[in-house]
């Protein structure tokens, strides 16, 4: 039982370290950012606007 107590306990040292809310964010934005989305360069371009949407 002591042996089961100590693994469970080490596991959730493990779990409460890899959950990290605050960096769940900046995870999140940097996969979006891998998938190179288009970028707003500014000015008024309708043909632009649709090549990026269609």
């Amino acid at each position: 039982n002591a042996q089961i107590a100590e693994a469970l306990a080490t596991l959730a040292g493990i779990v409460a370290r890899d959950h990290q809310p605050c960096r769940e964010d900046e995870a999140r934005m940097e996969r979006f950012m891998r998938h190179k989305p288009p970028t707003f360069t500014g000015g008024y371009n309708p043909d632009g606007a649709v090549k990026v949407v269609g």
